[in-house]
């Protein structure tokens, strides 16, 4: 009479046995790993290979990681699997990178990492997860991950085009979305072959390319992630990296291209004026929204550029309060601007500085302006289709518009991920936090705040399962003079783990000794009393208003 028991014991014994047997041999050899199964693609092969001493360095930003600065960077072991696949008749290669660590170091965990610019995931940002302990896995969406990364992340002449004239849709379908579905359904598959057993939550992790990948996750593919850290996210791709040419149309049109140091000049200028907006002068405009200042109240003041002095011209004046306007025009769908305390330029980062990128001569007299090169390539190869009589380097205003709603037309819905419609990842329970720095020198900040006030919009409920933090003086990804968010991805573990949501994120900036709260939009981190660089001196409020007359009072201490 015991034995439905019993034979319920014997088989839960026999299949603990056989995963435990499993997971001893946990072979990393290609031809033991099944191939995943998958309707609408096919393995082509796997290739695995173990690594016993596998040496890194820290990628930047390293987004998974609450407290980057503690990595020990010691070498790592692990199985190295790629699993090559195509979907069948559309003649393309994908790759699946799929880094596993050895069995007793697996958290249970698996996450997804994204990329940067074109580059649908890089070998670089693999090894901080994996460290940790993280099944991690990437995908090229058929772009080759080991080529040159600048070469990868901007250029798309080499990819883009089917033939001159004609835009390679499946390529960028692979890139804007199919190649993210693929990826998790592969590497959990692969994952369970491995371990024996299936990871327990998965995620994503990315910035930039990598935020939007995991926001078009959610939109496209809910289901897939438990949680979801998007930072700077490069959502509203067709139209903000079109947009993002403005800041050169501008100088065209004012027929003056400022140096760097003019730039410069008046940001510092508008920082100083808007500084203190929050209540508190600390060198970060933690209040753009209230900002107003005009470029024009500084023509004629006086600056240096590299030893010799200056005045800021009226043109320079000009050419800088359109950067911030962005593009506008009756009739026309425009955009936004970069943020007051944005740099135009950013000497030290070259290419990727700035949108208002300009190259002088010797003494900073005579300037041309330089685009960004991934903004340049989109509206030469996918924009214009590589047509040769089309010159980005004289582009004016009227081109300006026509390519802006041409971008628009053609590739909103392959690469936008600016859907607003949210509810079946809603009913997944998953998870998203999504940060963005407000000084972000590539990807204009208030187009995920649109986001996130469409999603709103669409669902009052919003911050049951997405949540928006803004980081103030944050430039793109990392960097700044303002408080980064730094334990971001532990706040999206805590959430979808323990159901506690993040009320704030913890920010701070090593080198200016700064510490505090970013709190969920539309609140901000607001000074009630003590030390400024003190996270404990602030709290999440509706405004600052209340609170200015306590910094006030601080001052007259």
């Amino acid at each position: 009479m015991h034995s439905t028991p019993l034979l319920v014991l014997v088989a839960t014994t026999a299949a603990f046995i056989s995963s435990l047997v499993h997971a001893q041999n946990h072979p990393c050899h290609g031809p033991s790993i099944p191939h995943p199964q998958i309707f609408g693609l096919r393995v082509l092969s796997i290739t695995a290979t173990e690594h016993h001493n596998y040496t890194w360095s820290p990628f930047p930003p390293d987004l998974s990681n609450p407290d980057s600065t503690t990595d020990s960077h010691a070498p790592l072991a692990f199985c190295n699997i790629t699993v090559t696949y195509t979907h069948p008749n559309l003649n393309d290669t994908i790759h699946t990178y799929i880094w596993l660590p050895v069995p007793h170091n697996w958290n249970g965990r698996f996450l997804g990492v994204g990329g940067g610019g074109y580059a649908a995931g890089t070998e670089a940002a693999l090894p901080p997860a994996l460290s940790r302990g993280y099944a991690v896995a990437n995908t090229d969406a058929g772009h080759s991950i080991y080529l040159s990364m600048p070469g990868v992340a901007v250029d798309s002449s080499w990819w883009s085009l089917a033939s001159p004239g004609n835009t390679d849709w499946i390529r960028l379908q692979n890139f804007g979305a199919r190649a993210l579905g693929d990826l998790p359904r592969i590497a959990k598959q692969v994952i369970t072959a491995y371990y024996g057993r299936a990871p327990k939550y998965s995620y994503w992790t990315g910035c930039s390319t990598g935020g939007r990948q995991g926001l078009m996750s959610a939109q496209r593919y809910p289901g897939d992630y438990d949680g979801i850290l998007a930072a700077a996210p490069a959502i509203n791709f067709e139209t903000f990296v079109a947009a993002s040419m403005w800041p050169q149309v501008a100088m065209r049109t004012q027929g003056y291209a400022p140096p760097r140091c003019e730039m410069d000049a008046i940001r510092a200028a508008a920082i100083l004026a808007c500084d203190g907006l929050d209540g508190v002068e600390d060198g970060v405009v933690s209040a753009p929204g209230l900002c107003t200042f005009d470029a024009r109240k500084v023509v004629g003041m006086d600056f240096e550029c590299e030893g010799a002095k200056r005045k800021i011209s009226a043109a320079a004046a000009e050419v800088v309060n359109q950067m911030w306007a962005g593009p506008k025009r009756e009739g026309r769908e425009g955009w936004f601007g970069i943020t007051h305390e944005t740099a135009a330029s950013i000497a030290e980062l070259g290419a990727f500085g700035g949108l208002g990128n300009t190259e002088c001569d010797s003494k900073n007299e005579r300037c041309k302006g330089v685009p960004f090169p991934l903004c340049a390539d989109w509206v030469k190869n996918l924009v214009m289709k590589g047509d040769p009589e089309f010159d980005i380097e004289t582009m004016d205003e009227e081109q300006f518009w026509t390519v802006l709603h041409r971008s628009r037309n053609e590739f909103k819905s392959i690469i936008g991920t600016s859907d607003a419609d949210l509810l079946d990842f809603k009913t997944t329970g998953a998870k998203i936090v999504m940060w963005h720095g407000l000084a972000d020198q590539l990807i204009f900040p208030n187009g995920s705040v649109d986001y996130y006030e469409r999603v709103e919009a669409a669902d009052p409920t919003v911050r049951d399962y997405f949540r928006l933090f803004l980081a103030p003086g944050v430039e793109h990804c990392v960097g700044g003079d303002g408080p980064m968010p730094i334990d971001a991805f532990e706040a999206v573990v805590k959430w979808v783990e323990d159901g506690i949501p993040p009320d704030s994120l913890s920010g701070a900036n090593v080198q200016k000794g700064m510490r505090r709260p970013l709190c969920p939009y539309p609140l901000v981190a607001a000074y009630k009393g003590g030390d400024v660089k003190e996270a404990a001196s602030y709290e999440c409020a509706e405004s600052f208003e209340k609170f200015a007359d306590r910094w006030e009072a601080h001052m007259e201490l």
